[in-house]
């Protein structure tokens, strides 16, 4: 079971490296199509029954590679709970259904992309200025004065953008102002997948049956812990995102996770779940610990990372530094689904004490490396000076040196 989770990550691993180049060149219209395209196959292969574990693998790692195109885990949750009370353990339907369903979003979204226009940004980085107004005249539905200012404004970002970028060769990313940056995106990601949620998302039924016991409640859990977690990520985004710093979130989002996860290893430790399933105190604290803990997340680690990693980059290496860091999101993702499945069967509790000590050495990193990006522009956040913690503010820059930009 570890492996046939993990390979989908290892795939979306090695199509960090593919996808930049592949959209920069044919743009984002073409690789969400072909993403969308290769996520259908893989699942496809996955679906039938081959009675071959290796074409199941193989279907992971395809599908893995088009990962980005189409996710849906909160209704996967719904679905494995519907097809395990509706459908007989002894009809291949079981899983099939729960794993097919994947093509759906895929194939959506592979369709729809035939429907819609090309980027308007990577068209003029491409000189096809007409199209690019086009398209933005037809996103905008609107040929406006506004619209032609608007126009401007990316013609004007896109040439400031081509003047940085100028002659970049990838050995300048080992430069230690560049380095210090691509690590910390690095860093960043693997702690998100340190804190423990993405192992819950993918191994839900067992940790619950840690908390309540066997049964098939442990699905229905799992799926409203998948509610749960979609509800709490939008309240951020859409109420709370631009209102709050991103290293101060950081911190107590992770402080807040790491007391969970020890209360919960306290209490597993100490009253064990019942073997017949049965609803006990113990039970429901845990759960409600366990639900807590991934609004916690959701509301810092889960969306957090994304955009403060496109903002400590300078322009110069905004693009290759966002894919390294990325590549970081999935490389965690790949061992932490690999290794989770044994931490559970050998460690029992331990392992909510394990996340719980690792969300409280994140805090402590982030306290002490991480610095605030939030309200500052472009040229503050690129100061040399990336190896103290706190704000941006606080740190000095060199007139000489608002941005680390070379030529050549």
């Amino acid at each position: 079971m570890a492996l046939a989770v993990g390979l989908q990550q290892l795939g979306a691993f090695l199509a960090c490296f593919v996808a930049w180049p592949i959209t920069n060149r044919y743009g984002r219209r073409k690789t969400l199509a072909l993403a969308s395209a290769i996520f259908v196959v893989g699942a496809v292969i996955q679906t039938i029954d081959t009675h071959a574990m290796g074409a199941f693998y193989a279907g992971r790692i395809i599908a893995g590679i088009g990962l980005g195109a189409a996710t849906g885990i909160f209704v996967s949750y719904w679905v494995d709970y519907g097809v395990l009370k509706g459908i007989s353990s002894h009809k291949s339907m079981q899983w099939q259904i729960p794993v097919g369903l994947q093509i759906v979003p895929a194939a959506l979204l592979g369709l729809g992309m035939l429907t819609l226009k090309e980027s308007t940004r990577w068209l003029t980085q491409k000189g096809r200025h007409e199209e690019a107004w086009e398209s933005l005249r037809w996103v905008r539905a609107s040929d406006s004065q506004e619209v032609a200012d608007e126009m401007k404004e990316i013609r004007t970002g896109v040439e400031m953008e081509a003047r940085e970028t100028e002659g970049f060769q990838a050995k300048e990313l080992l430069e230690w102002p560049n380095f210090k940056r691509i690590f910390t995106a690095f860093a960043v990601f693997a702690a998100q997948q340190a804190t423990g949620a993405t192992a819950f998302a993918y191994f839900g039924p067992q940790y619950f049956k840690l908390l309540v016991g066997a049964g098939d409640k442990n699905l229905l859990l799992t799926a409203i812990f998948g509610a749960v977690k979609v509800v709490a990520c939008s309240v951020f985004v859409f109420l709370l995102s631009e209102r709050v710093g991103r290293r101060q979130v950081l911190i107590w989002g992770a402080v807040f996770m790491a007391a969970c996860q020890i209360s919960c290893a306290a209490v597993v430790k100490n009253i064990p779940a019942p073997s017949n399933g049965n609803t006990t105190p113990s039970g429901i604290a845990t759960v409600a610990l366990i639900y807590l803990f991934v609004i916690a997340y959701n509301f810092s680690w889960g969306p957090l990372p994304w955009p403060y990693i496109s903002e400590i980059f300078p322009t110069r290496i905004r693009e290759p530094g966002v894919a390294v860091g990325v590549s970081s999101q999935w490389l965690f993702n790949f061992i932490f689904s690999l290794v989770t499945p044994y931490m559970i069967d050998d460690m029992g509790w331990g392992t909510f004490l394990f996340w719980g000590l690792a969300d409280a050495c994140i805090a402590i990193g982030t306290f002490v490396f991480l610095k605030e990006t939030r309200g500052l522009s472009l040229e503050e956040i690129a100061h040399d000076d990336y190896s103290r913690g706190k704000n941006l503010e606080d740190v000095e820059g060199d007139s000489t040196h608002p941005l680390h930009v070379k030529r050549t």
